[in-house]
């Protein structure tokens, strides 16, 4: 038996959510985006300038492989993060297709989500790129996983557990 709790599941006896609660579900996720978007595009336009610097023929391999996985990241983060506004904008209404339907809702959802670990693993390895060139590999690697654990604690852990246990 399929479980009711997770978004994959449509219990197809149970009533439609009312088009209010899409709408005000989808809303509330673009009004985070808006404030999602601006971190990932920062960090790519520092990635994007970073190998015109003379100091970039530098790098070690290490460096340049974690230089090359954030800013592969960050640009897939973009997309996913800003393809919702582009269905918003693209989908006529003519199309039959509800604008805001549940279906599309759920889809902005995995968008957001996949776009925000992309997000945090670019972040990562940009911290680790960063402390490398200023401390050591060793130190670099600590803080690196020590951003990655807070960004897990907060990002995922707060929202997906302990708001669960609160109810």
């Amino acid at each position: 038996m399929a479980d009711d709790t997770t978004p994959d599941t449509v219990d197809r006896d149970a009533p439609a959510p009312a088009e209010d609660d899409v709408d005000d579900a989808f809303r509330a996720i673009m009004e985070g985006l808006r404030t999602t978007l601006p971190g990932t595009q920062a960090l790519f336009g520092f990635l994007l300038i970073l190998p015109m610097q003379a100091s970039f023929a530098d790098l070690t391999a290490i460096e340049r492989g974690s230089y090359y996985l954030a800013f592969l990241l960050a640009a897939v983060s973009s997309v996913l993060l800003i393809a919702p506004s582009a269905h918003q904008r693209l989908r006529a209404p003519r199309s039959g297709v509800r604008r805001r339907s549940r279906q599309h809702l759920m889809i902005t959802v995995r968008l957001t989500i996949a776009g925000t670990v992309a997000f945090a693993v670019a972040l990562a390895a940009a911290v680790f790129l960063v402390s490398s060139l200023v401390f050591t590999q060793l130190t670099a690697s600590i803080a690196a996983a020590a951003v990655t654990l807070v960004m897990a604690w907060a990002w995922f852990f707060v929202p997906l557990v302990t708001f669960e246990r609160s109810g």
